[in-house]
């Protein structure tokens, strides 16, 4: 089985306006919820593509039911924990007469050290040996980065595949643990090892390897318009992004990510993944 894990579930609000102004009631032309995280965001893409999974994480509140019911819908499973504050409602307002868009993303509710303990021991009851675990996004307040740790410790022991999509340098201390898979983006490939922005296809190659050496089988690396790259320690694929109007690129990579882990699971062979984005 797939799991994903979301600690910092959302509802993005994205609200269409001709114009805003302050002071006044701005008027606006429509507006729309949809269930976001990261991890939310794979196990739609996996569910599309026909792959089973369980979305799990931490959350709260009537705007946690909302993201639950939308995962259901689509026939995703969910576990997740509740605290009693709400899961985050971010908002994206697009103004038309400026050709702009407004982003306010706020913080999650704060997750206690002991619903932190309990997620673990809801993870260690379910993982069984092989399934795949797939942690994506920023975490809620008051989880420290280095619960990213706990959990490679745990699906190491558990003999669970470890995927991690987060911009967190703590990504680093799980290397000993040995993950699966990281998908880091250009930017974030270079930061690790302190490496300045842009990076050159052989420079993405040279940096991923050395995660490999460290301790990681594969780094799935998105590079924007560039399109993606999957790196082994002994092969390299580029995969170019086709030349399109970009309107938004909320979500592109958790869409590279589900859909790599989808024809993975499907194919069962990397070599036949490197043109799934």
């Amino acid at each position: 089985m797939i799991y994903t894990v979301t600690l910092n579930p959302a509802i993005d609000l994205v609200i269409i306006t001709k114009e805003l102004k302050a002071g006044v009631v701005n008027r606006t032309e429509s507006f729309e919820l949809q269930p976001n995280g990261k991890g939310v965001n794979v196990s739609f893409i996996l569910q599309k593509l026909g792959i089973s999974n369980i979305a799990t994480g931490i959350g709260g509140g009537f705007t946690l039911d909302y993201v639950k019911e939308g995962l259901e819908k689509q026939g995703i499973p969910t576990k997740f924990l509740k605290v009693d504050q709400a899961t985050r409602v971010n908002v994206f307002t697009r103004v038309l007469s400026e050709g702009k868009e407004y982003k306010e993303v706020n913080p999650g509710p704060i997750i206690c050290e002991k619903v932190q303990i309990d997620f673990l021991k809801m993870l260690s009851r379910e993982l069984q040996e092989n399934d795949l675990l797939i942690v994506s996004g920023s975490f809620g307040t008051g989880i420290e980065h280095s619960y990213l740790v706990r959990i490679a410790e745990l699906c190491q022991k558990k003999k669970v595949k470890l995927v991690i999509d987060s911009s967190y340098p703590e990504v680093l201390d799980t290397l000993p643990y040995h993950p699966f898979l990281l998908k880091p983006n250009d930017e974030e490939l270079a930061g690790y090892f302190g490496e300045l922005t842009p990076i050159d296809d052989k420079t993405v190659i040279n940096l991923a390897r050395k995660l490999i050496k460290q301790g990681c089988q594969y780094v799935l690396v998105s590079l924007g318009e560039r399109g993606g790259a999957l790196i082994s320690k002994d092969k390299a694929y580029f995969g170019n992004a086709p030349k399109i109007q970009v309107l938004n690129t909320v979500g592109a990579g958790d869409t590279m990510l589900g859909t790599f882990i989808g024809k993975y699971l499907t194919d069962g062979q990397v070599k036949k993944v490197d043109c799934c984005w």
